[in-house]
This record gives structure tokens, C-alpha cells and sequence, in this order.
């Protein structure tokens, strides 16, 4: 395992979060660090240099996106050799968080240079804390695939995670993957949609795949921007299922019949405890 260098002649690659959409989120740790390094290699260097003019940074910036990461890996490894510190950052959000970065990282780590974090934005975690879905676990699945054969067997594989399920998605494909989690997980799956996340319209749509469906037939305008996509699917437990048809042989049964019979005939045709079921039949009538 490679350790970090103790080389202080040798510069520090920084991971700097930028803004979402809303400045006002840009840390005064993040500014002082681009304005400290020697280079910033960025996404798409017209984006990020509108952002630097706004708050005054004049670093020199490069590029460093999906087709070339891999090959500025070693130009940025040395420019650490020869003591500059270089800042890594994307479009918006925390960067390698689906964006462009990791070869980059692993590259330099396993040369032994030292990486830093600067926290701050992520879509991500600002969407899930918001959701009211369970945050205890939660599995990132990025952006899925553009064809919907392929989207549904992704989706298809969550049946199998714990926790809450999180995906990016385009305000072109939103309806289509929608369409998608109805086919897969039908009313069993509750959602939450994080539209434009710290934007002037944010907003958080919830319900079944169908119910947000129906919300963006009755106001198109919330098909507008990015999307953070929460899933969170339950499937019943055969306790649950069994309870769920108990209570459904009883209710039909109690309509003609008191609360003692109904238990009876209802252990006749479940196998169930009478005991059990008389309790239940007590409960239904409270």
C-alpha cells in the first residue's frame, strides 16, 4: 500500500467542490484554495472561468474531461513533482461524483502524492437529506443507461439492495425511466425527485412512479432541469404478505358474520391460529 509522500517539495492535488446553482454555497476554504494553487484543472474551462471571474481568481486553468483524464493524469503528476499544487474541478458539485476525476486520483495516489478534499456541494447528498427516504443506507447508481432494455435490467438488480436507491437523470430521459421503475417495480417502489437542487425552482415531487407521472402531465414545467432520482423499494415479507390476506379473509367474512365465527372459518381457510385471528377480528371492529 503506497503512502502518502512526505516530500514538501513535492505539490498536493485538491478536490474542490464548486456551487450547484446557487453561489452563495461556494466555501471561503474552496475560493482560498483556487486562488492558492498554481493550476485548476476543470471539466469545461468556460464554465469554471465564468465561475472564477465571478469571485476574482485568476488561476491558470486546464482541461480535464472524460476523453483525456487518463492521459493528463501524468502531466498533472508532474507538475506535483516539481512543487505545484493543482486544483481538480467539475462542472458543479463535488467532483468524480459522476464526473470526470478518477483515474486522475488513482493514478497520483498510487504514486504516492498527496490528495485533498475540499468539501462542499453535492446533489447527491443534498437531495437525500431532503427526501424524508430512509438515509441510514442508500446506494449511488450515477447516471443509467440511455436504452431502455439496459435501464431496466439496472433497475431490476436494486431489488436486491438495501436502502435507499439513488440515480442522476436529464430532464429528456426523466419521463422514459419513470415509465421504466413503473414497468419494474409497479406501486411497490415510493419515490422522490429532487428537480434543479439549490436552483431558484427546486422542487421535491414525490408518490409511485404513476403518481409523479401524473404530476408531470398536469404541469410540464416540472419536466424542466437536472434530476436526483430516490427509490426506496420494499418488497413484502411473507409475515406481511400473510397478514395482508388475513385481514382481507376477514373483512369479507365480518360483514356477515360476529367477530367469533369470522375467526373460526377464517382458521378453517388460512391455517392460522384462531387465537390469533380473533385478535385481529377484535382490532378490525375497534
Amino acid at each position: 500500500m503506497v503512502s502518502h509522500s512526505t516530500d514538501e517539495a513535492r505539490g498536493a492535488l485538491y478536490i474542490v467542490a464548486t456551487p450547484i446553482g446557487n453561489l452563495e454555497d461556494f466555501s471561503s476554504r474552496a475560493i482560498s484554495t483556487l486562488k492558492a494553487v498554481e493550476y485548476i484543472a476543470a471539466e469545461d474551462t468556460r464554465h469554471t472561468k465564468r465561475l472564477l471571474n465571478h469571485f476574482g481568481i485568476e488561476t491558470r486553468l486546464f482541461s480535464l474531461h472524460d476523453h483525456n483524464e487518463r492521459d493528463k493524469a501524468a502531466y498533472i503528476g508532474e507538475l506535483l513533482s516539481q512543487g505545484m499544487s493543482v486544483a481538480l474541478v467539475s462542472d458543479a458539485g463535488t467532483p468524480l461524483i459522476s464526473d470526470p476525476g478518477y483515474h486522475v486520483v488513482s493514478y497520483l495516489r498510487n504514486k504516492g502524492f498527496l490528495i485533498i478534499p475540499v468539501p462542499g456541494p453535492s446533489a447527491l447528498i443534498a437531495a437525500l437529506c431532503a427526501s424524508g427516504l430512509p438515509t441510514d443506507q442508500f446506494f449511488f447508481a450515477g447516471f443509467l443507461p440511455a436504452k431502455t432494455k439496459s435501464r431496466k435490467d439496472v433497475m431490476s438488480s436494486w431489488k436486491q439492495q438495501s436502502g435507499t436507491v439513488v440515480f442522476y437523470e436529464s430532464t429528456h430521459r426523466i419521463i422514459d425511466s419513470m415509465k421504466d421503475v413503473e414497468t419494474v417495480f409497479g406501486s411497490k417502489a415510493k419515490l422522490v425527485l429532487a428537480r434543479e437542487i439549490t436552483k431558484t425552482f427546486e422542487t421535491f415531487l414525490s408518490g409511485t412512479a404513476e403518481e409523479i407521472l401524473q404530476q408531470f402531465s398536469v404541469d410540464a414545467n416540472q419536466l424542466k432541469g437536472e434530476f436526483v432520482v430516490m427509490l426506496d423499494y420494499r418488497e413484502e415479507t411473507d409475515v406481511e404478505s400473510k397478514d395482508i390476506e388475513n385481514r382481507r379473509i376477514l373483512a369479507v367474512l365480518l360483514e356477515d358474520l360476529p367477530v367469533k365465527q369470522a375467526a373460526q372459518l377464517a382458521a378453517k381457510i388460512t391455517g392460522e391460529k384462531k387465537n390469533a385471528l380473533y385478535q385481529i377480528a377484535l382490532e378490525m371492529q375497534s
